[in-house]
């Protein structure tokens, strides 16, 4: 469920779990993915395939990272996230009563270039058991 929306920084985000998009090719070397890879998490930019619904957590820094694997570049591209999303958040390991900073997915270059439907997007975190807080710049 979305408890609010921010337009900020999410690095600077007072919670603890931050949620992105990444992409079943493993290439996350661009987007906002490329930013958590360069910062915090160098072998993310590098994953290798994984399949859609697939959720990789890296903790660091007082914060835990959740890559979310949720469009890809071919095939059905981001067709899929919205469903996905709500499936990646709900699995998470994250308590009910704390809430998740997410950023807001497909509204970037990446996701325009592949068709992404934001408020689709939104529509699957919205639907999620998890509170999540969307973090747009």
């Amino acid at each position: 469920m979305i408890v609010n929306t921010i337009r900020g920084d999410v690095f600077k985000t007072p919670y603890r779990h931050i949620a992105f998009a990444v992409n079943t090719e493993g290439c996350n070397d661009a987007g906002f993915a490329g930013a958590v890879s360069s910062r915090h998490w160098p072998g993310l930019a590098d994953t290798g395939a994984k399949k859609l619904g697939d959720v990789i957590s890296k903790n660091g820094e007082g914060k835990t990272f959740h890559a979310l694997v949720c469009h890809s570049f071919g095939g059905d591209g981001w067709k899929k996230t919205a469903e996905t999303v709500t499936e990646c958040l709900d699995s998470l390991d994250v308590p009910d009563d704390e809430t998740i900073a997410i950023v807001l997915m497909g509204a970037g270059m990446i996701g325009k270039m592949g068709g992404a439907d934001v408020f689709s997007i939104l529509g699957g975190m919205a639907r999620s058991k998890k509170k999540v807080a969307v973090y747009t710049l």
